[in-house]
């Protein structure tokens, strides 16, 4: 699986960004871990590329400003995956094909399930109390 993650410089297409110098623990997209205190943010809306027309969503999220880190794109990031999620799989269309919550330690199995079925493109992982996106997970 390839994961796909959300750049800082991403929230330049917001013009109502908003700095934060201190959100600690928060969901940032950038690196897919929770932050720290002291660490600077963006906070802005953003659409995830994988659904399209009336599938397009748009909602709030963090990254850093300056990403100091970066992670492995092919494994999961667990800091984000300690709670139940809801998985969103989508055509190549941009259309939603399903979505469902999963529990923590079930999602290597139920996303390798989703992607046995061809016409899967994309997988959004999201918040479970907001829909917030976190990140995407595509095929290697």
């Amino acid at each position: 699986m390839r994961i796909h993650t959300v750049s800082p410089t991403d929230s330049f297409s917001d013009p109502g960004r908003e700095y934060r110098a201190s959100e600690p623990g928060v969901p940032l997209r950038c690196c897919l871990r929770k932050s720290l205190e002291g660490e600077p943010v963006w906070l802005f809306r953003y659409s995830p590329p994988f659904g399209k027309g009336p599938y397009a969503e748009v909602g709030p999220i963090f990254t850093h400003v300056e990403c100091p880190g970066s992670i492995l794109l092919d494994r999961l990031p667990v800091e984000l995956l300690n709670n139940p999620r809801i998985l969103r799989s989508y055509n190549a269309a941009g259309q939603i094909h399903d979505g469902e919550v999963v529990e923590p330690g079930s999602f290597d199995r139920v996303i390798e399930g989703l992607f046995n079925d061809p016409s899967i493109e994309a997988v959004q992982v999201r918040s479970v109390s907001h829909g917030c996106f976190f990140f995407a997970i595509t095929r290697a």
